[in-house]
């Protein structure tokens, strides 16, 4: 059910999302440049990798050594504008379309974070990462990591299609409102370093 779930509204979606995905990726070329879509390996359901897909955000910028400058100092006023609305998640609704990802699910994060994780974290994995999610509606990235995984594992035990219902309603919501999208001024959440207390 939440497989054709998810292919149910991206279909009735498609016409307002081509429309808005063009233009997205017009104004992305024009203000930041090439390439338009940022794409990163990401665990996905049972750790296995995918490369996810993204509108890009920042400049490739580079200090005398060559090494990538900080976030925010490569993130650039549109790219910023363009996570405040949550625009440049739009091409992983094609990481939807592969059955890589759902709309609904934990975030997938980063694939250096898997060895970090315990047991209870690593239960993340056992659904479909999310283009949204239980821990994106409570706080996003405005909450601790400890905080980030307890609502993730609650998703996975509870989910069902009423829940991602809600979940979706909220969302579209919390974007018009702008809430938790960063933590404390910072372009996103910090690096998780792994269990320190444990």
């Amino acid at each position: 059910m939440k497989r054709i779930f998810d292919l149910f509204l991206i279909c009735l979606s498609l016409v307002v999302l081509i429309p808005i995905f063009i233009i997205t990726a017009i104004m992305v070329l024009i203000f930041i440049g090439r390439p338009v879509i940022f794409t990163q390996i990401r665990p996905g359901k049972d750790r296995r990798p995918f490369k996810m897909y993204k509108f890009r955000t920042m400049t490739n910028e580079v200090d005398s050594a060559g090494i990538l400058l900080p976030n925010e100092k490569r993130m650039t006023k549109f790219g910023s504008f363009l996570r405040h609305t949550s625009l440049d998640e739009i091409p992983e609704f094609f990481n939807v379309l592969k059955g890589e990802m759902s709309i609904v699910g934990p975030r997938p994060l980063l694939m250096d974070y898997l060895m970090l994780f315990d047991d209870f974290q690593n239960r993340r994995h056992e659904v479909l990462p999310g283009i949204t999610g239980w821990a994106q509606i409570n706080g996003r990235n405005a909450i601790t990591w400890d905080e980030r995984f307890k609502l993730d594992i609650w998703y996975v035990d509870n989910h069902n299609l009423l829940l991602d219902i809600k979940i979706i309603w909220v969302t579209v919501i919390k974007i018009f409102k702008r809430e938790g999208i960063n933590n404390k001024g910072e372009i996103a959440m910090p690096r998780f370093e792994g269990n320190k207390n444990h």
